[in-house]
């Protein structure tokens, strides 16, 4: 059973309206590993509604949240916004409500282009509409039982000076110091490190929680019943340990089903981190890769096993899986090793599995035809020309076309230089060897014979190299010489398929 069912089946048994809540602060750019979490929760959402739950999900965006330092990739001038939440200070384009909003509208776009389906929600709103006054008035009025529960569970010495709630100063405003002993319903004293001394009042979205108590009292707001969160945060001492004792003994509601999750690494560069920026961000990875191949991926294995993500030719090993999947589903044919992938191919579509199999198109080939033709005309005749294409549906030429961008993005931005080429519309200038013109000499005139299809042209091109002196290898160079100027290039069997059988005769014989 796909972990994603198990994990539902445990939630069902406790509610009948379960909620599945996510989260994410966007201090920095979001990269393509913090999708799993959207998508791990969209899995949990989709699985409790396929066993007939009315289920909701909701992301969570920390806006409250102070810019801790200024970031590399920040100019020099955000230094005065260190401290400061980031709902409260401009975006570094210009073109967006604040900083946050900034940082987060891309991974938004890149979840729903996923098919991510969630309520946003914004911290920072919920602070202004007194969402947390009840939190936090339990958490100063229970303040000395929350300071055992910290030392208990962190195995750290917590001051009795501790404070569960930062003010933001009316002046500078960044968050200050509270003075606990101060504490009225509603207002907090304070003294601010700029020097101001002044009070804030609880209900108003003044001040925040600190963040081992924020998570539990949205968890006790939203009743949250299930929630993926990093395996930092699942850890011995960990902020969800102490989240469960604080939400039951200080907020008195229930902790949800943890999801702890392994994270994400980029192939040849390790972890990735929002505050140090990345090579690939969330929209790249969805420019790059169909959404339901992106699900697929974080979805084929356990959360709590690591993820290499591959920019390069992976993205062409995960589209070709993902195929194979969608084959066997609708075949009905597959190994019992192959089923929880198959089940993951499944919720990847979020229960809106197409009814019929989409005529598929190997990625590696597409990659190919991509290079072939100008436009989405030219590569659907290609396609038909070679028997790929024939009696696609509507559904099918939409999904073609989502592909062929998603490849030409990979292709001008992230594609290794082996899998890239550009057919030469004449002759190149290159020299060739007598074996190579008498090689290309007999292909040519072998090939006008041959009926057009991929086995054919790659046994005709194999005989006659082995014939030839310059042999089978030799062979191939020449034709890619002459076809696209390079010593290597795609498999020239299909390669050569999908190209005008008249266009190829002509080049090759044209060649001497």
């Amino acid at each position: 059973m796909h972990w994603a069912d198990v994990i539902a089946e445990e939630v069902a048994k406790k509610t009948d309206r379960p909620l599945v809540s996510a989260g994410i602060s966007p201090t920095g750019m979001i990269h393509v590993g913090s999708l799993r979490e959207a998508i791990t929760a969209e899995s949990m959402r989709s699985a409790l509604e396929s066993k007939g739950s009315d289920v909701k999900m909701i992301y969570l965006i920390d806006s409250f949240d102070p810019l801790r330092k200024r970031y590399e990739f920040l100019p020099p001038e955000f230094e005065k916004y260190v401290g400061m939440p980031i709902c409260n200070f401009p975006c570094p384009c210009g073109k967006h409500d604040n900083y946050a909003h900034h940082f987060i509208q891309p991974f938004l776009d890149a979840a729903e282009a996923l098919g991510v389906n969630c309520e946003v929600i914004w911290t920072h709103e919920l602070y202004k509409q007194g969402k947390f006054t009840e939190m936090i008035d339990a958490s100063f009025n229970k303040h000395d039982h929350v300071v055992k529960i910290l030392k208990e569970v962190t195995g750290r010495d917590v001051p009795s000076t501790y404070t569960p709630y930062t003010p933001l100063c009316e002046k500078c405003g960044r968050f200050a110091d509270s003075l606990r002993d101060t504490y009225e319903f509603p207002m907090v004293n304070y003294k601010c490190k700029c020097g101001h001394e002044g009070s804030t009042d609880i209900t108003k979205g003044e001040g925040k929680l600190a963040w081992r108590l924020e998570w539990p009292a949205k968890w006790k707001m939203f009743n949250v019943s299930a929630e993926p969160f990093g395996k930092d945060h699942a850890s011995a001492g960990g902020s969800y340990e102490s989240g469960v004792r604080i939400v039951e003994e200080i907020f008195n509601g229930t902790a949800p089903y943890p999801i702890p999750y392994e994270f994400v690494q980029l192939k040849g560069m390790g972890q990735m981190h929002k505050s140090t920026g990345s090579a690939v961000t969330g929209m790249d990875a969805i420019n790059m890769t169909p959404p339901e191949v992106l699900n697929y991926l974080f979805l084929r294995v356990n959360p709590e096993r690591h993820i290499d993500y591959d920019p390069g030719m992976g993205v062409l090993d995960i589209s070709d899986e993902y195929d194979r999947m969608e084959e066997a589903y609708f075949n009905k044919e597959f190994t019992e090793s192959e089923e929880n992938s198959v089940r993951a191919y499944e919720i990847a579509q979020h229960n809106d599995v197409p009814k019929t199999k989409p005529v598929e198109v190997p990625y590696r080939h597409l990659v190919n035809v991509a290079q072939m033709a100008d436009s989405i005309d030219g590569i659907i005749e290609i396609l038909k020309r070679t028997g790929k294409f024939n009696d696609a549906s509507d559904a099918d030429v939409k999904r073609l076309k989502r592909r062929v961008d998603c490849v030409k993005f990979w292709l001008n931005g992230f594609a290794p230089d082996v899998v890239k080429f550009s057919i030469c519309k004449e002759m190149p200038d290159i020299e060739l060897s007598d074996g190579e013109k008498d090689y290309l000499r007999t292909l040519s005139s072998k090939l006008k014979d041959v009926e057009w299809n991929a086995d054919n042209i790659h046994k005709t091109i194999s005989d006659i190299g082995k014939e030839s002196p310059i042999g089978p290898k030799g062979g191939f160079q020449a034709l890619y010489k002459v076809l696209i100027n390079r010593t290597s290039g795609p498999r020239l069997g299909h390669f050569l398929e999908a190209m005008d059988k008249g266009f190829v005769v002509n080049r090759l014989s044209g060649s001497s």
